[in-house]
């Protein structure tokens, strides 16, 4: 058996089980790695991150670098003479960082790699309309996502699911996968799988104003997709009658109707119709730029388009 001895890197709430399963269980956690405070709201009151809450909350040892690539920051990483890096939401590490364990660094990917490497894996597989993606933890190498599988698990996503509803799932689900892989490193019970690029590879590059807005003259099931795979957060945009709206639910009325691209067909009272290509989407729940979401029945009643 290995004696394991872990640092943990992890910054957001997806971060957080994992390693509280790991401290549950009782492994020699030397220092968990998170970002630094940062200011946060109208009085800019200084914000921990989720993974440094809980740190705090059962006594680990805390560092918050802001450069990975500082000199101090890796000796003093290096002193923590810890064998293996787990690393869940983080940012990017430097070599220096990943390959200075003697086992190495292994990392959580919220997708079945090599499918959806990059940035945001869980909404880009609901923006697609997937019905499965999963879970992947891999030993870090130097190009992104590359590195060969050491344990994966799958998870369905349905025709209705939120990111925000698959998110929560494999947020709980990932605890478990980095449990049983830390299980098996101990044990030295597990092999390695090179991760297959021949294979038709679909990417999940970070979400920008430009690939989160809505465009008329795409499929209704295309936008309705991207709708819920944008939901909760940062939310698909769409201009309407020269006006930006965020759409944060919607519903097919037809998949297949053609007419008069971005038409809106609605009776200004309960309902907001709009005429893609093909298909009728109807906006659910709507947000003017400047105010809080809302019904689009509610909107009505104080709005006109």
């Amino acid at each position: 058996m290995n004696k394991l001895r872990i640092v943990y890197m992890g910054t957001p709430d997806f971060a957080v089980p994992s390693l509280k399963i790991l401290v549950e269980n009782k492994y020699d956690i030397a220092a968990v790695i998170t970002a630094p405070d940062k200011p946060k709201g109208r009085g800019q009151k200084m914000s921990i991150s989720p993974v440094k809450e809980y740190a705090q909350s059962v006594g680990l040892k805390i560092l918050q670098p802001t450069n990975l690539k500082d000199p101090n920051f890796q000796k003093e990483l290096k002193d923590l003479n810890a064998n293996l890096q787990v690393v869940v939401a983080f940012r990017m590490l430097p070599e220096a960082v990943w390959s200075m364990p003697e086992i190495g660094t292994f990392n959580l990917h919220a997708s079945l790699l090599p499918q959806y490497r990059g940035a945001a894996p869980i909404h880009w597989a609901v923006m697609n309309g997937e019905k499965e993606t999963g879970l992947t933890t891999f030993f870090l190498k130097h190009e992104i996502d590359t590195g060969s599988i050491i344990m994966q698990e799958k998870e369905s996503i349905s025709d209705v699911d939120t990111t925000g509803e698959v998110y929560e799932r494999l947020m709980k689900k990932g605890a478990d996968l980095v449990l049983k892989t830390v299980q098996a490193i101990e044990n030295d019970d597990y092999a390695l799988t090179p991760q297959d690029e021949n294979q038709k590879l679909k990417h999940a590059p970070k979400l920008f104003k430009e690939n989160t807005e809505l465009k008329w003259d795409q499929p209704a099931e295309k936008l309705y997709n991207y709708i819920r795979g944008l939901n909760p957060f940062p939310s698909a945009w769409a201009i309407i009658n020269d006006k930006k709206y965020k759409i944060h639910s919607s519903s097919i009325v037809d998949k297949n109707k053609t007419g008069n691209i971005g038409e809106i067909i609605s009776d200004h009272k309960s309902y907001l119709h709009i005429q893609c290509n093909p298909g009728i989407i109807s906006l659910e729940n709507i947000q003017p730029e400047g105010k809080k979401k809302m019904p689009t029945a509610d909107f009505f009643r104080g709005n006109k388009l």
